[in-house]
């Protein structure tokens, strides 16, 4: 099952993740929110993080816990 988020304003969004590869060409994790869910959803929210919510756009975001 898809970890789900469902904002404010009612709408539901699905965390995702994919490694990334930097200009210096170093590999990193980053988590995403999106509206359906695709091939890189995951089922539950990473040790250390915390969803928080954009006051203005309603756009749900991951932040470190701590």
């Amino acid at each position: 099952m898809a970890y789900t988020k469902t904002n404010s304003k009612g709408q539901t969004y699905y965390l995702h993740s994919k490694e990334v590869t930097l200009k210096g060409g170093r590999l990193q994790r980053i988590f995403y929110f999106a509206k359906e869910a695709k091939e890189n959803v995951l089922d539950a929210l990473p040790d250390g993080y915390m969803v928080s919510e954009n006051s203005r756009t309603g756009l749900p975001m991951l932040k470190k816990a701590g």
